[in-house]
């Protein structure tokens, strides 16, 4: 399981605490959603759970399969079997999908046409530097093809809905789906919106705000909070 307990996190120089006791469970095969409001910390978990040299852990454990990690370099972490996509996936101009992936997995070319294929991705972009010129949407596509061509037992997907039209939506969530059913792939889900949980229908909902979260359930609470807002869940 991926085990987040008491999780304090500020910012590397001092100025800002920003994570307040963060407590979360993920087993593996299970999608918990993570909604809350503009600047309540939710990126902030995302950066401290993969090591962030920005944010630094000022108390609480990061627990992976029993291990903890909330010590180790990124690339450790990541060796470990976390992942995460990024909110503003970077441009990496001149480095091919390929050969990105390629240097970590060794030769995965077969795995990233198949995969390129089932999210739609045509195969220029593949030959292109990773996200250089894309669009949001595109990026979003390159970041969950990295995701299905990796070892990962966790993921964080930061907003992986946002920018996406309906059919991207669609295609990406799909393949997040088949990932969990596949290979029990633990998901943190990072959204604003519920309408990318009738797609990834998640095992739990929970709402974040002022750095932990407040307030746990199923779907339900997120339709709750399509209906009322965030301030009724979060002054209760």
């Amino acid at each position: 399981m991926l085990e987040i307990k008491n999780l304090h996190a500020e910012l590397t120089d001092g100025t800002k605490q920003i994570l307040h006791g963060v407590e979360l469970t993920v087993l593996p095969g299970e999608i918990h959603a993570v909604m809350g409001p503009n600047g309540s910390g939710k990126s902030t978990l995302t950066h401290a759970v993969m090591g962030h040299p920005r944010y630094n852990v000022t108390a609480g454990t990061i627990t992976l399969d029993g291990t903890r990690i909330e010590n180790l370099p990124t690339f450790e972490r990541a060796r470990a079997g976390m992942f995460a996509t990024m909110q503003y996936p970077v441009e990496i101009p001149g480095v091919p999908v390929g050969a990105l992936l390629g240097s970590v997995y060794g030769d995965v070319t077969d795995k990233i046409s198949i995969e390129a294929q089932s999210l739609e991705i045509d195969q220029a972009f593949l030959d292109r530097g990773v996200n250089d010129e894309f669009s949001g949407g595109e990026r979003k596509r390159m970041e969950t093809l990295q995701l299905a061509v990796s070892n990962a037992k966790y993921v964080i997907l930061d907003e992986i809905d946002s920018g996406l039209d309906v059919d991207a939506l669609r295609v990406i969530a799909e393949k997040i789906n088949g990932l969990v059913h596949k290979n029990s792939l633990g998901v943190i889900a990072i959204t604003h919106y519920d309408r990318l949980l009738t797609y990834l229908n998640p095992t739990h909902v929970h709402i974040f705000a002022e750095g932990k979260i407040v307030h746990s359930g199923g779907i339900e609470l997120a339709q709750q909070l399509e209906a009322k807002g965030y301030e009724s869940f979060i002054s209760a």
